[in-house]
């Protein structure tokens, strides 16, 4: 495992495959960005950039039609800020059935010297509810959702999830006392809290609106610490002014939602804890490394996900386009140069593809023919050969 000390070094290196050794790049010819909420949509990119490594979920931040098309394999590191988001949810549903954040409110407007006659008298105003018996539904169980919803049944809470992507390696990390449903609206039906925990896209945009909402019991606490936009904040206003959601907390903040004593707003910081900034960045960093090094894609958010064991001389990566006869143009390149396929693996998502091609009689001058053949098909976008380390 490298730390993010050795990140930093070898991650400055060149990984130039033509040569034997590595060589020190500048500053300002990187073979990775690690990254946590830079906003890079309008930024722009060196030749140089393989991969670009959000220390984090969401990637919102990055132009991914647009590095996919130079040739830029963009990560991000799920599950090393989980734990931090489901402490803060936890937090959070016992603050607002205790009325904490009304009661310090109180204790802050009433400092005079009958201070604790007067509480002794007032303190029922705040009288709260426990956690245990009440209903929780997780929206996503993914890294997040599965430790609410454990953590949740750790409290007492009957747990109610919906997820329609879960994974079978998803599903090995959630408790079978978890009673799974089919859709958002049976999930919600009768909760006394609703949490979100989806990645922000075209089908989650909007996914809590007012027909989900409705179907919630009235006096309902609503989370959305997933990304803004996933929860219609117009329509969650409405439902508190109607009185069908109690109190509604989420990290993200605009105007509508400002000012009201009924939502508690967080400035982003669900994953924002010393541990999960570490776990973050280590991810990251070993992230980089891997692919660097090996070319493996796991975690990779624009590239299928591969993971290919390394075990020739050389080994050499394209990204392309997910078009016919790609893998037939590459294996040709290989086969006019007499180079020996020692093993080959392709898989696709959506409109791109990678392909990997372990060799191990390489020399240099057919090393740079075939590079430059390969990069001069229309269809690919990056070509890399990498030396076994």
């Amino acid at each position: 495992m490298y730390d993010v000390k050795t990140f930093n070094a070898i991650a400055q290196s060149g990984l130039d495959t033509f040569r034997n050794d590595f060589e020190i790049n500048k500053t300002d010819d990187p073979d990775a960005y690690l990254i946590r909420s830079v906003n890079l949509l309008e930024a722009d990119f060196p030749q140089s950039l393989k991969t670009i490594v959000r220390a984090g979920a969401g990637v919102n931040n990055i132009p991914l039609d647009r590095v996919t098309e130079k040739g830029i394999a963009v990560f991000n590191t799920p599950g090393s800020n989980a734990n931090a988001v489901k402490e803060l949810i936890v937090a959070l549903m016992i603050a607002t059935k205790r009325n904490l954040f009304a009661a310090h409110r109180y204790s802050d407007e009433h400092t005079e010297a009958d201070v604790s006659q007067r509480t002794e008298k007032d303190k029922t105003k705040f009288n709260g509810t426990e956690l245990a018996g009440k209903k929780i539904a997780v929206i996503g169980l993914g890294h997040v959702g599965s430790l609410v919803a454990n953590a949740a049944l750790g409290l007492g809470m009957k747990v109610i999830g919906y997820d329609p992507y879960l994974s079978a390696n998803a599903a090995w990390r959630i408790n079978n006392k978890v009673k799974r449903v089919d859709t958002i609206k049976k999930a919600v039906k009768n909760a006394d809290f609703v949490t979100i925990h989806v990645p922000k896209n075209e089908e989650t945009i909007g996914l809590v609106s007012t027909p989900e909402i409705n179907e919630m019991k009235d006096g309902v606490v609503l989370f959305n610490y997933s990304r803004i936009g996933i929860v219609n904040n117009k329509a969650a206003v409405k439902a508190i002014r109607n009185q069908k959601i109690n109190h509604y907390c989420t990290d993200f903040g605009e105007p509508i939602i400002a000012d009201n004593p009924q939502i508690t707003i967080t400035p982003h910081i669900g994953g924002s804890t010393l541990e999960a900034e570490s776990n973050g960045a280590i991810q990251g960093a070993n992230t980089v490394m891997d692919y660097l090094q090996n070319g493996d894609t796991t975690n990779c958010v624009n590239l299928p996900n591969m993971q290919v064991a390394f075990e020739t001389a050389f080994r050499i990566t394209v990204i392309h386009q997910n078009v016919p006869n790609m893998v037939g143009q590459i294996s040709t390149q290989l086969a006019d140069r007499q180079i020996n396929i020692e093993n080959m693996a392709n898989a696709a998502k959506d409109k791109v593809a990678y392909t990997i091609v372990d060799v191990n009689d390489l020399n240099q001058d057919d090393a740079e023919g075939l590079i430059h053949h390969l990069n001069s098909i229309p269809e690919v976008y990056r070509v890399r050969l990498i030396k076994h380390q």
